[in-house]
């Protein structure tokens, strides 16, 4: 058995020398130059910068480069490309390429050898990161930041294992048609409508399908309108369809339910579970606050309390994070947690990597949208992102928002699969309010007060949001109708016939 590399103090004479196999890298490029067929099998992995030798690597990125214009690459066609190569001439010159065919018997371990090859190249990208990690764990200069070393590293290591996964994202259409098969199948299994993880709504399912994997879903409003109610409303819905698929024997893989990662950049995770318990048990949650709750109500929050402690529901409220320190923290719940859909509120508390110096806002908002459909494809998983709207909106007559509303970048709009927005019309009717002694029209007995329109139109709008799909990628775009309780901030389906369900 191997004896484990030692990391030994800088400037140590007896350093351990970095995994290779050099002999394995000459074969290899011996047998492509043999059949040029090969390179088909072995560049979808291994690139140049794998190859330890570097001259190694400069003769395979030329043999790669002569088959992708449809020529033969042999010690021939590739001579006088290495006729000035100094290490070529340590060798013994471009004479040194016909050697690396010598041997027929290399064509028979070809693809052996590329696979030790790129295994020998993760090995030295891993010594890498922990020489990089121990020197800067050695700098004790006042500037530094051990959360953001921790960062990195976590970056770092998740690159190597990224490498070190799947050879490729393309699919043959067996394997496209398989997935397709297995939505169909799960949107079966949860009785209709939901072939991604469901919303715990049955009227948005109808209309949206449910939340689709790698899909960006931008949920917008302002300020008021009740997002982040409809977002931990969401949550909670998907957690709890988890844990009841699993009680019911169904598999992660075919559950319409999720694990849930909640980044909380506004609010504490304190606050933000106090609002999902008023939710559940119905309780005021300035109530629950003020501790203005009675027996019963304690009863149903130590009931909402219990069902809260199972699910696969995670709150990070770290402040000021940024795009990519988000991303790092998903990947590891994801990893530990298996976690199946991410919520971020919201997306303008998000800080870029401040690459480009310029302070400009709209780049950095543009990276950040950018980022976070990266994370929903890599990871594979619905994101979705709170966002505010512009202040335009209010200089309106008709307050209903619109994509052009979206704050600060139109990139948000481009980069998302999904935007919705969340309206309450009783939220603004509600500041028009008139004087009661007001009167619509002369002083006849018979006239209606303008306070009495007023009552009227705020009971017509009482307890009613909007969920406007104003972007949908899978389908077409709609206006859902649904019940808002605003004593516990509370959404569900809204069982009125007036609206005649999404339009």
């Amino acid at each position: 058995m191997a004896e484990p590399i030692r990391l030994l103090p800088a400037g140590t004479a007896d350093a351990p020398e970095m995994p290779r196999n050099v002999e394995a890298e000459a074969a290899l490029l011996g047998a492509l130059m043999i059949d040029n067929r090969l390179c088909e099998d072995v560049q979808v992995k291994l690139r140049a910068d794998h190859f330890h030798e570097p001259i190694h690597g400069r003769i395979y990125e030329a043999i790669l480069k002569l088959v992708d214009r449809n020529m033969v690459a042999n010690p021939v066609t590739l001579r006088p490309m290495f006729e000035s190569d100094e290490a070529m001439k340590e060798l013994g010159g471009p004479g040194y390429l016909a050697q690396l065919t010598g041997s027929g018997a290399a064509l028979i371990g070809a693809r052996d050898f590329a696979t030790q090859i790129y295994d020998l190249a993760l090995l030295r990208e891993l010594i890498g990161v922990g020489r990089t990690m121990v020197e800067s764990a050695l700098d004790t200069s006042e500037d530094v930041d051990p959360k953001s070393q921790i960062e990195a590293a976590e970056v770092a290591l998740y690159r190597v294992a990224e490498e070190g996964g799947e050879t490729g994202s393309v699919k043959s259409f067996a394997q496209a048609t398989k997935a397709a098969v297995e939505n169909a199948e799960r949107a079966l299994n949860s009785g209709g409508h939901v072939s991604g993880i469901t919303t715990g709504l049955d009227t948005v399912n109808a209309r949206v399908g449910g939340l689709h994997r790698s899909d960006l879903i931008i949920l917008a409003g302002r300020p008021g309108m009740g997002k982040t109610s409809l977002a931990t409303n969401i949550a909670f819905n998907a957690a709890i369809r988890r844990v009841r698929d699993r009680e019911d024997g169904i598999d992660d893989a075919k559950s319409v339910g999720a694990g849930v990662a909640f980044f909380s950049l506004e609010m504490s995770a304190d606050q933000l579970a106090t609002r999902i318990l008023a939710e559940q048990a119905e309780i005021s949650s300035q109530k629950l606050r003020m501790g203005e709750i009675g027996h019963h109500d304690f009863r149903n929050l130590a009931r909402a309390a219990a069902e809260l402690e199972t699910l696969p529901f995670y709150i990070d409220d770290t402040p000021g994070l940024t795009i990519a320190a988000l991303r790092t923290r998903a990947r590891r719940l994801k990893r530990q947690r298996g976690v199946d859909m991410i919520i971020v509120d919201y997306l303008q508390l998000l800080q870029g990597s401040g690459k480009g110096g310029d302070g400009n806002r709209v780049q950095e908002i543009s990276e950040i949208s950018r980022g976070l459909k990266q994370l929903a494809k890599e990871l594979h998983v619905p994101v979705i992102a709170l966002s505010q709207l512009s202040r335009q909106v209010e200089q309106r007559e008709n307050k209903r928002p619109q994509l052009s509303d979206l704050r600060e970048s139109g990139s948000i709009e481009q980069d998302a699969d999904s935007v919705w927005f969340v309206y309450r019309e009783e939220y603004y009717i509600n500041f028009e309010k008139p004087k009661e002694a007001s009167v619509e029209a002369g002083d006849d007995a018979g006239a209606v007060s303008a306070f009495d329109i007023w009552q009227k139109r705020m009971s017509d709008a009482h307890g009613i949001a909007e969920l406007v799909v104003a972007k949908n990628r899978h389908g077409a775009t709609a206006t859902i109708p649904l019940k808002f309780e605003a004593k516990f901030t509370k959404f569900s389906d809204l069982a009125d016939d007036r609206f005649g369900g999404p339009r």
